[in-house]
């Protein structure tokens, strides 16, 4: 595959100010971080720069504050960042004007600064020209890292790239080349899994997945508003009834793409939605009137698995089931290790992202087994609707 993408491979960073824009939103209690997930992602990256030489110039945002806001700052997310990084990390309490200015100027080749969350300016997310510009005067070259913000068209995230000459960062480049090799330029047949609650969430992402791939299995909420559109009962189970002609206009969408898609044939029905509900397994034709469908029947399971069988590549985004909650967790739970064990067999190239999917697959104990994980919830689903993402585009090559 040709090379689309300047990564790290194309410069010298050695004695460069290299702005790294990073994920560090990462969850907090109490001022200490609770899931180091993204800080251990960036870490690679971070490193690297800083052993050849580079001077690691950290920009990231945090929270969604308005102005300057003490409990949005990122000085404890960046001592936290030098425990996981074994490497002292500076702050600077602002990422433009004297402050910045000053810490940039005392660094020395390797060192690591950490500047201010960048959304205490309002001209962050506005891309402000006047604010890329200040932003540019501390660096020499721009690297992105933090994919999880690529969808977002802001001054740290795009605008910089357009100031200075741009790279991805390590974790940028494993996600664009796992993305590509899922959709973009797959070994087929590839099968997406695509479940959740609401079609309404997801419907750019099914009809750009239609045209993408072999078969498409949808699960979770979604799939009792496809089978509502097809005439069947679902009781009391949540289904958007109301987007019925949108759920057919994707299955003929389908038809006309030669995507087969696969949709539950028996369900687990309860009465109660709460965990340890008592439950049943029904055909489709039996739903009780007073049931809601909350998991995927062992039919059903049959041939989820039959479809990852004939698949050479997998993606998945969202639980086939209320996964959160026992026993109705066993649908999503046990596809994912059927697809886990695939994987490791090398028969299967398996890819997925998106906040519940990602939950889903710890709960599975399979996430480090599938070929790629993505943390980045609204950049992973725009990518995956087909959408440019802003943050990708400027590294582009020519």
């Amino acid at each position: 595959m040709p090379k689309t993408f300047r990564t790290l491979d194309d410069v010298d960073v050695k004695g460069k100010r290299v702005l790294l824009r990073v994920d560090l939103n990462v969850p907090m209690e109490n001022g200490r971080v609770t899931d180091a997930t993204r800080l251990e992602r960036v870490a690679p990256t971070i490193s690297e720069i800083s052993d050849k030489g580079g001077k690691v110039i950290l920009l990231a945002h945090f929270g969604r504050p308005k102005g300057r806001d003490a409990k949005d700052s990122l000085k404890p997310v960046a001592a936290a960042l030098a425990q996981v990084i074994k490497k002292p990390v500076a702050f600077a309490d602002d990422c433009i004007g004297e402050a910045a200015a000053k810490a940039v100027g005392a660094m020395k080749d390797g060192d690591i600064l950490c500047l201010e969350n960048t959304r205490f300016h309002k001209e962050e997310e506005k891309n402000d020209p006047a604010f890329v510009a200040e932003l540019a005067k501390l660096g020499d070259i721009w690297v992105n890292d933090a994919f999880s913000a690529a969808h977002r068209a802001h001054a740290s995230t795009e605008g910089l790239g357009r100031k200075l000459p741009a790279y991805a960062g390590r974790t940028m480049q494993a996600e664009l080349d796992a993305l590509s090799k899922a959709l973009e330029a797959p070994t087929k047949p590839v099968i997406a899994i695509i479940g959740g609650a609401k079609v309404s969430t997801k419907i750019d992402l099914l009809e750009n997945l239609v045209t993408k791939v072999d078969a498409l299995v949808i699960g979770g909420g979604m799939a009792n508003t496809f089978l509502h559109a097809q005439g069947v009962a679902v009781g009391k189970s949540l289904a958007e009834k109301d987007l019925a002609a949108t759920a057919l206009r994707i299955l003929e969408k389908a038809t006309a793409a030669n995507c087969a898609i696969i949709l539950p044939v028996d369900a687990v029905v309860a009465y109660h939605f709460a965990a340890n509900s008592p439950s049943h397994a029904y055909g489709l034709d039996a739903i009780p009137a007073d049931g809601m469908i909350l998991d995927v029947g062992p039919q059903s399971t049959a041939r989820i698995h039959a479809a990852i069988d004939d698949a050479a590549t997998l993606v998945w985004n969202g639980p086939l089931g209320a996964f959160e909650m026992t026993p109705f967790d066993r649908g999503t739970v046990v596809a994912a290790k059927h697809a886990a064990e695939r994987t490791k067999a090398k028969k299967l190239i398996s890819v997925a992202g998106g906040g519940d999917t990602v939950a889903a697959l710890n709960q599975a104990g399979v996430a480090d087994d599938f070929s790629y994980v993505s943390t980045a919830g609204g950049a992973f689903l725009e990518w995956m609707e087909g959408k440019p993402l802003p943050g990708v585009e400027v590294l582009k090559v020519g």
